[in-house]
């Protein structure tokens, strides 16, 4: 009678746990392979770099995903992700533990999810899809300093972040990041809107992005970096114009898919605003620096396990007044993109890219422009080659 007894108390301790079910799941992305980077710049004048590097394709990276069902289509999610380097076996992202993506919320199958946390903004949601780095060039094949994020360069921190369920291929969302500054409620915010419609071979996206003082160590810029170095955006593309009051991206990108071919299309404006406002600067205070940027992409599916591509990327930077009043001239980068991509299985593929860059004009620093394919050494003249042969695993 008493083992009866305990056995019905047990199960009524533990009946809310049989209802709500839950999973968590660890998953991660393994990506390394070797490189090739003509014109770099040293000290003594320039070479060629010979190195090994990890995470172009995507970045590396090992995570926990985790559901509990709460009943009544509502679920309680999270996901922690960290980002490293195979190479060296560093942790990336400026020695964040979790710094891809940290973050919890509730998700409803009628209405979508709500969380908060380290994320992504909705440029980087809805158009980064429908680009060509985030398909089959790796951030090599991103505009010069990522500048529009569309590749991601940048996540937000402290962010309450929306996105609907899809409604019939239509799908939305928003986020707002709280800059947390006693007295100045917009310092450090970020916010971003943007939306897609994918029906059969059509592809569309459209996205927003605001941030205020987006090199603070509180900003957007800042959130990526060490702490020891806040805002320490190198790219000499933009670099000069980082200390604006507000880093503004609005872009729109689209796909069409013709049986193995796929065409693509995607546009920024970027604009670093009132220049000088967050920091010294050496242009006319108040003044902005405006980026018109456009890629076409083209993917072709030649088998189920092979795909090749071909891109190109026009940046346009209009003039900025310097101090003095005089003009520094405008900047322009032309990008050439080739890859190739081989599925020895569903979770193992190696892969070819070539990036070939050429720059002219004045760049953000005030000298003449040069080369800088994202997230590599600046080239010491106007033009920059490489090339990358890796291996991605998934799991």
């Amino acid at each position: 009678m008493k083992k009866s007894l305990l056995a019905l108390a047990a199960l009524g301790t533990f009946a809310g746990v049989v209802h709500a079910q839950s999973s968590v799941t660890l998953y991660g992305i393994i990506d390394q392979g070797v490189n090739l980077v003509t014109n770099v710049k040293t000290a003594t004048g320039s070479a060629h770099l010979y190195n090994m590097s990890s995470g172009v394709m995507q970045g590396s990276r090992w995570g926990l995903r985790g559901a509990e069902d709460l009943g009544g289509g509502l679920k309680a999610v999270f996901v922690l992700e960290n980002g490293f380097d195979l190479g060296t076996g560093a942790i990336g992202l400026g020695g964040l533990l979790f710094g891809r993506q940290a973050y919890v919320g509730l998700s409803s199958s009628q209405f979508g999810s709500v969380t908060l946390g380290r994320q992504y903004d909705s440029v980087v949601d809805y158009i980064g899809p429908l680009i060509a780095a985030d398909q089959w060039s790796g951030y090599i094949g991103a505009k010069p300093g990522d500048l529009d994020n569309f590749n991601n360069a940048f996540r937000t921190n402290n962010a309450i972040k929306f996105t609907s369920v899809n409604y019939s291929g239509l799908q939305f969302g928003g986020m707002y990041s709280l800059g947390g500054q006693a007295g100045n409620f917009t310092q450090n915010q970020t916010w971003s809107l943007g939306g897609s419609y994918n029906n059969g071979p059509l592809s569309l996206a459209a996205a927003y992005l605001n941030a205020r003082t987006p090199s603070n160590a509180g900003g957007l810029m800042g959130n990526n970096t060490s702490t020891s170095t806040p805002g320490a955006i190198k790219s000499p593309v933009y670099s000069g114009f980082i200390n604006a009051n507000t880093y503004q991206v609005i872009g729109v990108a689209g796909n069409y898919t013709f049986g193995a071919a796929t065409f693509g299309l995607n546009y920024s404006n970027v604009s670093f605003r009132n220049l000088g406002a967050n920091g010294t600067t050496n242009f006319e205070r108040g003044t902005n620096a405006t980026f018109n940027n456009a890629e076409v992409n083209f993917k072709y599916q030649f088998t189920p396990a092979l795909l090749g591509g071909l891109a190109f990327d026009y940046v346009d930077r209009g003039s900025v007044a310097n101090a003095n009043g005089t003009s520094t001239g405008s900047a322009k980068y032309f990008q050439y993109q080739i890859g190739t991509d081989y599925f020895l299985s569903k979770r193992t593929d190696v892969y070819v890219i070539g990036i070939y860059q050429h720059a002219t004009g004045t760049d953000s620093t005030g000298n003449a422009a040069v080369a800088a394919i994202n997230n590599l050494t600046a080239s010491s003249g106007p033009n920059q080659f490489t090339a990358r042969v890796g291996i991605r695993h998934k799991f």
